[in-house]
């Protein structure tokens, strides 16, 4: 068993991890938004290096596949931000040729970085068939434990792919459940994540991690005229943002506005929307720093995702924590993978249908102004000392400083669990 104390653990990161002007760039005219990618990636990075550990990134740039994202080649290049130093891998954005040359990319710098400069443990992000099969060679190369850090389940599909992707989609899945077999352990957002995929591996459940803006204070008291109730995420009818708009419509309210933040399908449709109920703003996509500003002065922050989704389970939404962490009242779907120790600070609809949420927005915006602020409070409170960087990165040091020896050839046989609520409290 490795047991560091003294001394700073050495971890190398390999998933998308960039800068954030790099991001901007090669994101640009994207048809995805990798802006929660990326955000819980740093905070990952960052919470490492607040429990003393040392970071070294190996990033991919996290693109869609050509034509969805107009570049084809992706240029390898070393990058350094706040005190972090990274490489950036080269591929080919061509479906298929895709996956390829991001295996060869990071292993070709992975076995020059780790040469040059050894590391304890390799972290891997997200459930990327290349990725993990190139860390679980590299890992078993230098006799290091590696570690997938679990966001979401493999195999999720888009609306309206073929009979040909599915089949490569199920492909894919078992490659990564085979991937998974072989790791050291695993970092998952939910229980059920980690029981289903990494059977048998030691776990550690940490559903996100709070990094609160600097700049977002207490709320007022009090409320102005016009209030306005906020999503922000992918927009898509698999998140109900289009049950969100139907409820927003039902709200008699003149001075209420909605606004939508992200990127997705239904980009046309809000548009349409917008034109019919001018209360409802065009859809928009801003830079992190003013999403923050106009969430902490919303009324109502709303996570609309429809609960029956095969994928709920497995998934808790990253969203929660940094509604939560703005101070503002959060109604939120009943998800099975939302830890039970949120439930105070969030209102949940009865149902996950528009009059549901309609009913539950209803219930925030006709508290008194006090009481709406208590709220906000609490939940803000919470995720920041439960949930905050330095909680979290102490959590996995401990968890990656406590494993064995490398990876396995697939026979998993013990398993360990911590799990992702508070430090004292059970599992969920």
């Amino acid at each position: 068993m490795q047991v560091y104390v003294d001394g700073a653990l050495r971890v190398a990161l390999l998933g998308f991890t960039l800068p954030d002007d790099e991001l901007r760039r090669v994101m640009t005219g994207d048809a995805m938004d990798a802006t929660q990618t990326h955000t819980f990636a740093w905070a990952v990075v960052n919470g490492l290096r607040d429990a003393g550990c040392t970071v070294r990134l190996l990033s991919a740039a996290p693109v869609s596949n050509y034509p969805r994202n107009r570049r084809i080649r992706l240029r390898a290049g070393r990058f350094h931000q706040d005190g972090i130093d990274g490489q950036q891998l080269g591929f080919l954005n061509v479906l298929g040729i895709k996956h390829l040359s991001r295996f060869f990319s990071a292993w070709w710098h992975g076995v020059r970085s780790t040469r040059r400069d050894p590391v304890d443990v390799l972290l891997v992000h997200g459930v990327h068939t290349p990725f993990l099969w190139c860390g679980w060679a590299l890992a078993r190369r230098r006799r290091i434990p590696v570690v997938p850090i679990l966001t979401d389940p493999p195999g999720v599909g888009r609306p309206g792919e073929g009979r040909a992707l599915r089949l490569l989609r199920g492909l894919d899945v078992a490659l990564v459940r085979a991937a998974l077999r072989r790791c050291s352990g695993v970092i998952a957002l939910t229980l059920p994540l980690a029981e289903h995929f990494a059977p048998g591996r030691p776990r550690l459940i940490m559903e996100g991690i709070c990094t609160p803006p600097a700049e977002v204070g207490p709320r007022p008291q009090t409320r102005g005229r016009a209030r306005e109730i906020i999503y922000a995420g992918g927009l898509s009818r698999s998140y109900g943002v289009d049950r969100l708009v139907e409820a927003f419509r039902g709200l008699s309210d003149p001075d209420l506005r909605l606004s939508v933040f992200g990127r997705g399908e239904l980009e046309p449709w809000l548009c349409e929307q917008a034109l019919v109920d001018p209360r409802i703003a065009p859809p928009a996509l801003i830079d992190r720093a003013r999403l923050g500003q106009r969430l902490a002065a919303a009324s109502v922050l709303v996570n609309p995702r429809p609960v029956d989704q095969y994928f709920v389970p497995y998934s808790f939404p990253s969203k929660i924590i940094e509604y939560l962490a703005m101070g503002v009242p959060v109604v939120s779907t009943d998800l099975s993978g939302i830890p039970d120790d949120y439930r105070r600070y969030l209102v949940y609809p009865v149902t996950d249908t528009a009059e549901g949420l309609r009913a539950a927005i209803e219930r925030v915006l006709d508290m008194p102004a006090g009481e709406a602020a208590a709220l906000g409070a609490a939940g803000r409170d919470f995720v920041v000392q439960t949930r905050s960087r330095a909680v979290q990165g102490q959590r996995m040091r401990d968890f990656l400083g406590a494993l064995d020896g490398g990876p396995t050839d697939g026979d998993a046989t013990t398993r360990r669990s911590v799990t992702g609520r508070s430090p004292a409290t059970a599992d969920h």
